[in-house]
């Protein structure tokens, strides 16, 4: 294999740049030709790619997002962008793919895979929902961004003697509510695997007051029901007897953003390496991903089966720190 392309697809997070980073120079110090896909498998069908060398990365490692660009693409979907997508890969003259993403996109590195094209998938989303790594690429830096807030938002709900309701990213995964509810210590976490009746969170909210709580601070997942704004509008009619006043901050997407911490440059860096390694070794088809501090590949099927479910253990853990 003399020549690999990098892409990320699907959303950002920080941690991509550190891996597009890892697998540029793993390559190039392997005597690798390293191109670097722009806008993920939007910029693969149209031709947009560059070669890269260790000075391309160069500076990085610490900022956010990604340098490669990211978009949707709904022609992949269909079998003639992804005859146009392998068109583009052997017109580059490139022998296999490293595909930086969630779910969808190492769902399209899986079915270039199935057309015979050499791929490998590093796992990175903040819903940690992979199956096949215990961890995704950027999960680390959102909940320490979302931790940061929590803090700073507890800070003016006890001043106030206020309820907040904190939504966080997570349409379908609760994993970023659960875990950030847990380190932050709120009062309640509501999360898409969980429904949760109404009254039992007026119940949290009350009791919190009449225990002398200065304040209440419930992590609400995006996915969960009918989101935040919401629930708050319902609580509003009951602020009386409740004893907190209530608000809202939805997170939104400064959750994705900022300087990669120092884990997810670590873990982006081991994968991006190990990721190009696999290929050259013959080991496409594959998810490189993180489980019980190892470096574990993980067959692209299977990683893409289906969503990871939430821990019941962590569910657990959130209920008992309520």
């Amino acid at each position: 294999m003399k020549s690999i392309g990098v892409l990320t697809s699907g959303g950002d997070n920080p941690g991509l740049n550190p891996c597009i980073r890892a697998v540029v120079r793993t390559g190039c110090y392997l005597d690798v030709r390293m191109m670097g896909i722009r806008r993920g498998y939007a910029g693969l069908i149209d031709g947009e790619i560059d070669e890269m060398d260790p000075r391309s990365v160069g500076g990085i490692i610490g900022r956010g997002g990604t340098i490669l660009g990211t978009a949707r693409c709904p022609e992949f979907y269909e079998s003639k962008g992804r005859k146009e997508a392998l068109r583009s890969l052997n017109r580059f003259g490139i022998d296999g793919l490293v595909v930086i993403g969630g779910n969808g996109s190492l769902t399209g590195a899986l079915a270039l895979w199935d057309m015979d094209f050499p791929t490998m998938g590093i796992p990175s989303t903040i819903d940690n929902d992979i199956n096949g790594t215990d961890i995704s690429i950027g999960v680390d830096t959102a909940l320490n961004t979302i931790l940061d807030a929590i803090d700073k938002i507890k800070d003016t709900a006890s001043s106030h003697n206020r309820a907040f309701l904190i939504e966080t990213m997570g349409r379908n995964s609760g994993y970023l509510a659960m875990a950030s509810g847990i380190a932050g210590g709120a009062e309640m976490v509501l999360c898409p695997e969980v429904a949760t009746p109404f009254e039992d969170i007026v119940h949290v909210v009350e009791d919190a007051y009449i225990r002398g709580k200065s304040h209440c601070i419930i992590i609400v997942a995006e996915g969960w029901e009918s989101g935040a704004q919401a629930l708050a509008n319902k609580l509003l009619d009951r602020q009386d007897e409740m004893g907190f006043s209530v608000r809202v901050t939805q997170l939104g997407h400064v959750q994705r953003g900022g300087s990669p911490s120092a884990f997810d440059r670590i873990l982006a860096t081991r994968l991006g390496a190990a990721a190009v390694r696999e290929l050259l070794d013959g080991n496409a088809g594959h998810m490189v991903g993180w489980i019980k501090n190892a470096i574990t590949p993980t067959p692209l099927e299977e990683a893409v089966a289906f969503d990871k479910e939430l821990s019941p253990r962590l569910m657990e853990l959130a209920r008992i720190m309520e």
